[in-house]
């Protein structure tokens, strides 16, 4: 019947349990392995892979409820349905809170055991396509280490990998934590200097005398302190890129110095006499309006049209909300590997709050949030207290309700629904049991909303 490769676990101290499920499920085609209490059941999780297990809820030393436990740590994407001859409220609210796929109450049905394992077949069918679709869909929304859905940063994307082939001067600009910086490195890598220097220098961390100093260089005996001759960061970028964040942040003095480097491509150290040619392509970027601070005789206008040659704008992100689901598994992806932890993604209740949070501090503060939890979370799923929403992310912690929820009830039902059906590309069978209600329920609640499933006709319109 082509259920081979389902390999099912059933675990029981009866052993005429055991014979009964094994032979019912090896007629339906399925691969069949038992364990007659949970110790042995750890050991097969431990030691072999399995689509599905079928656990007795009471056994003695270790009961199905402890096996759901350890089969959630060792194979989360098995499923685990609980047996029981106590068809109680409280057991199937207990096994489901641990993450059961279901419960089946003795004396079983075999039609019924035939039907459930084909709707797990199909759902994890369905999950291991929707892995593919998801990692084909990062490749089509990723530019380097950016990703993005909306039609804003697409359109951003592109302008930046053609800007990147050129060599002309490139202004970034955007709020502070959009990725200014990441950009850069972006188009770094997508031009022909790929294989040269990428070297970064903050416009605004240094004196004016200290970043002269990095920027260009110095001779011997330059100032106090100049004990030998020193390259400077055009130098060290020669045949790279040379990133000049907060560009907008540099002093008068600076700003003619720039300009002459951008108009003549030479330059003299501190101190020295020497014309120096530079072979170095200028990324700039700022967050701050440098229209306006031509206008109010703060910056030089002749350096801002040769830094402005292609303007590349990042939309904060509270003007691209649709990306906020992509962003967390990425980053959550991130840092699985810098933390070196397994991380699942985030609880829906977290989603909620990270789905209608404002994000001042973009997709900087987004990571510091993500990070925190990721580093105090308990098991391997991030919950909302985990976030530490509020102060943590940069509110006064009185105003932690208000950072959290500055939306109506509707409002956050309407986001957190749609977060859900990206989530699962638009399964709404999985979204509607993600969500702990039924398909009409969601089909009802979409209707209201006006959502639609990703890839419906005008979708996101």
């Amino acid at each position: 019947m082509g259920n081979e490769k389902t390999r099912i676990l059933v675990v029981d101290d009866e052993e005429i349990v055991r014979e009964s499920l094994s032979g019912w499920l090896l007629e339906d085609g399925y691969t069949v392995l038992t364990a007659p209490d949970g110790p042995a059941a750890v050991e097969r999780l431990l030691a072999e892979p399995w689509s599905a297990l079928l656990v007795d809820l009471k056994m003695p030393g270790m009961d199905g409820l402890q096996v759901l436990e350890e089969a959630r740590k060792r194979q989360p994407d098995a499923a685990v349905v609980i047996m029981t001859a106590y068809a109680t409220v409280d057991t199937a609210v207990s096994a489901m809170k641990l993450g059961a796929y279901d419960y089946l109450v003795k004396p079983f049905d075999p039609e019924e055991l035939s039907l459930m394992m084909q709707k797990i077949v199909a759902q994890q069918a369905l999950l291991r396509e929707n892995a593919v679709l998801r990692k084909a869909l990062k490749r089509e929304y990723r530019f380097r280490d950016l990703v993005s859905k909306s039609s804003a940063m697409q359109a951003v994307f592109e302008l930046a990998r053609v800007a990147a082939r050129a060599n002309s001067t490139i202004l970034v600009l955007g709020e502070s934590g959009t990725g200014k910086e990441v950009m850069a490195r972006a188009i770094h890598a997508e031009s022909p200097r790929a294989e040269g220097p990428f070297v970064a220098v903050s416009c605004a961390a240094l004196t004016e005398s200290l970043l002269e100093s990095e920027l260009f260089g110095h001779e011997k005996g330059a100032f106090t302190g100049a004990v030998a001759r020193r390259k400077g960061n055009f130098e060290a970028a020669s045949g790279g890129t040379l990133f000049l964040d907060e560009v907008g942040d540099i002093t008068p003095k600076l700003q003619l110095e720039l300009l002459r480097v951008l108009e003549e491509r030479k330059f003299q150290r501190v101190g020295g006499t020497e014309p120096i040619e530079v072979d170095v392509r200028i990324i700039a970027a700022t967050n701050r309006d440098l229209k306006k601070a031509v206008s109010e005789g703060k910056f030089r206008e002749d350096l801002f049209y040769r830094l402005n040659v292609i303007p590349v704008i990042l939309p904060p992100l509270r003007e691209r909300r649709e990306d906020l689901p992509l962003l967390v598994e990425s980053l959550l992806e991130q840092l699985a590997i810098e933390l070196k932890r397994p991380i699942d993604g985030i609880s829906n209740e977290a989603m909620a709050a990270v789905m209608v949070h404002d994000w001042p501090g973009n997709v900087r503060e987004l990571r510091n949030v993500l990070e925190r939890g990721a580093v105090v979370c308990s098991g391997s799923r991030l919950q909302l207290a985990d976030l530490g929403m509020g102060a943590a992310a940069g509110q006064p912690a009185s105003s932690a309700s208000s950072a959290v929820v500055p939306a109506s009830l509707e409002e956050v039902e309407r986001r957190h629904i749609g977060a859900v059906l990206e989530h699962t590309g638009g399964n709404v069978s999985q979204a509607a049991r993600i969500l702990g209600i039924d398909r009409v329920t969601l089909y009802s609640k979409m209707k209201k909303y006006d959502l639609r499933r990703p890839g419906d006709p005008d979708a996101g319109a």
